[in-house]
């Protein structure tokens, strides 16, 4: 099934994170509205905070095939808590989807916790938000 296959290609992009500095390695991967899936892992940078995140990642990889809606992601770590979303790909992550998308949060055997995005940000910037009426 399409989580399942979420959770395996988020552990496989993990494995392939470059991260030398923090050595907290993350994977992510993205199930589109067209029902693909598009992973990627984080990419640290010496000159912080030039780093990018993996759900920075596997978005960019899901417009750059043509998708643009976000049905659900999945996001594992090799740390010892979850992973949440930072703040900036919280936002990402509401740019292509909605209040509804699934937010998954997973260790390598499996899902852990589900969100919806609006519980993990229930105010964020939408496009009405620039009109300076």
């Amino acid at each position: 099934d399409k989580i399942q296959q979420l959770l395996q290609k988020a552990v496989a992009a993990k494995q392939n994170a470059y991260a030398p500095y923090s050595h907290y390695q993350v994977g992510a991967a993205v199930l589109s509205d067209k029902g693909n899936i598009y992973a990627s892992c984080n990419v640290e940078n010496i000159s912080f905070p030039c780093g990018v995140c993996a759900e920075a990642g596997a978005i960019s990889a899901m417009v750059a095939a043509g998708d643009k809606h976000i049905k659900s992601i999945l996001i594992v770590s090799n740390g010892s808590d979850l992973v949440y979303p930072c703040g900036a790909c919280l936002q990402r992550i509401a740019e292509f989807g909605n209040k509804n998308t699934t937010i998954y949060l997973a260790e390598d055997k499996g899902i852990c916790k589900t969100y919806q995005l609006a519980d993990l940000l229930p105010h964020n910037f939408e496009t009405k938000d620039l009109t300076h009426e």
